[in-house]
């Protein structure tokens, strides 16, 4: 008799409490591996976060580059698709530790040089890939968000240069 209380007392805790338990622990970037996301948590600085990331999107890049040149036998869409969006995500998340940086007042100098010089050289493959890119039918539409993520991410560097002061002049005496 005690059993039919308990067991859906029991049931019914696990089913409420459940999205709860989930919730708590933290959740990986779907695009980045394990040691990637290791390397971003035991980076000390956000100039090397921004880094880190910009080299993931260059990796995710490449590896999109080589996939369309060796296409695989299956998934092939789908494998570039992925390819596409885990290099905006890894864009995206550079740009937005530089909107942070700038709220806590970090000096970011050197991440958004670097975030303003290597989205222009994305640019300039995505762009190529979007004029003569084989099978461009399979990705055109995440190419096009790449493309439009990336501009996004240098207009934002551009714009955060600006509210970023410049570094101290030296005097000598």
């Amino acid at each position: 008799m005690k059993y039919k209380i308990v067991l859906p007392l029991l049931a019914f805790c696990i089913i409420v409490l459940r999205p709860f338990v989930y919730t708590a622990t933290p959740q990986q970037k779907d695009y980045l591996s394990s040691v990637e996301a290791d390397k971003i948590r035991d980076a000390e600085t956000i100039n090397e976060r921004i880094k880190l990331f910009l080299s993931f999107a260059d990796d995710r890049l490449k590896k999109f580059q080589y996939e369309l040149d060796h296409p695989s036998t299956n998934r092939h869409g789908d494998m570039l698709n992925s390819l596409l969006n885990a290099y905006v995500g890894c864009v995206d998340d550079a740009a937005d530790l530089i909107q942070l940086g700038i709220e806590k007042q970090e000096n970011i100098r050197q991440g958004i040089d670097l975030m303003t010089s290597r989205t222009k050289e994305f640019l300039v493959v995505l762009e190529k890939l979007s004029t003569d890119g084989p099978d461009r039918e399979l990705y055109k539409e995440n190419l096009d968000d790449a493309i439009e993520g990336t501009h996004d991410a240098m207009n934002d560097a551009e714009k955060a240069k600006k509210k970023v002061a410049p570094p101290p002049v030296r005097r000598k005496n």
